[in-house]
């Protein structure tokens, strides 16, 4: 308990001890190792390290479910804490058991490969390592009739001089309650299908595409600074935003502020 008051943890905090794999009888793991309370505070003073808990989640499928249950949360709770807690107030419940899923969005660029969601270009995912996520940017991806809604956006991750594609922007945002929000609504009164091959990069669920909905607003490409009809995004069943611009010449886009 000394040990919690040192690292400034609650006392009230519970953590489910077990000290064996719980999946596989020939893993290694039955040989013993340290409780989950003691890795809980190694990664509490490594402040939740996401290549760390990424890597200790590969060691067994025991590590990967304390990870998935504590340590990618503490992550999201470190990295973003007013944008988690407005996501979880209301009795709203989206992030859990997404945990990783949220880790991932917030500091992973999904990229694109050619034959994929945006198929006209090539460009690997990579680690992001700080993104500003922002609910009023949220609001200018939304229709009018949907902005009762709360969506967090992230800035566009700039990949720039692709070829004829010019300056690439990703971008990529989570809804709050989006089992009951307007968007999902519309979607489904809309008929809207679900891509029949691709699914989200970060919790593997099917997707909507906005573009083919015609849910995109004008203000989303004035937002970004990007051209109108060089935006494309898409919306899984979890509410996990993910999506793709023609980002305008520094000049124009400021011009383009503007008139927003």
């Amino acid at each position: 308990m000394e040990l919690g008051r040192k690292y400034g943890l609650s006392e009230e905090m519970i953590l489910t001890k077990q000290y064996r794999c719980i999946h596989s009888a020939s893993c290694q793991c039955t040989k013993g190792h340290l409780s989950e309370d003691v890795i809980f505070l190694v990664f509490h003073n490594l402040n939740w390290n996401p290549k760390l808990i990424a890597t200790l989640s590969c060691v067994c499928k025991w590590f990967d479910d304390l990870g998935k249950r504590v340590l990618w949360k503490e992550f999201c709770r470190t990295r973003a804490p007013k944008m988690l807690r407005d996501l979880q107030s209301n009795g709203s419940h989206i992030v859990d058991g997404n945990w990783r899923a949220l880790g991932k969005l917030l500091i992973y660029c999904s990229g694109c490969k050619i034959g994929g969601l945006f198929n006209s270009i090539q460009i690997p995912g990579h680690f992001v390592y700080q993104t500003r996520f922002s609910r009023t940017s949220g609001k200018s991806f939304l229709l009018p009739q949907c902005r009762t809604d709360v969506l967090y956006v992230s800035d566009p991750c700039e990949h720039l001089d692709q070829g004829e594609e010019g300056d690439v922007g990703f971008f990529r945002g989570i809804f709050k309650s989006f089992a009951t929000s307007k968007v999902r609504k519309m979607l489904i009164n809309k008929g809207a299908k679900l891509h029949p091959t691709e699914v989200c990069p970060y919790c593997k669920a099917k997707l909507w595409s906005m573009l083919q909905a015609k849910m995109i607003p004008q203000s989303a490409s004035f937002r970004l600074g990007s051209y109108d009809d060089c935006i494309e995004y898409y919306v899984c069943l979890n509410g996990h935003m993910l999506g793709i611009c023609t980002l305008l010449p520094l000049s124009d886009s400021e011009e383009a502020s503007e008139l927003e």
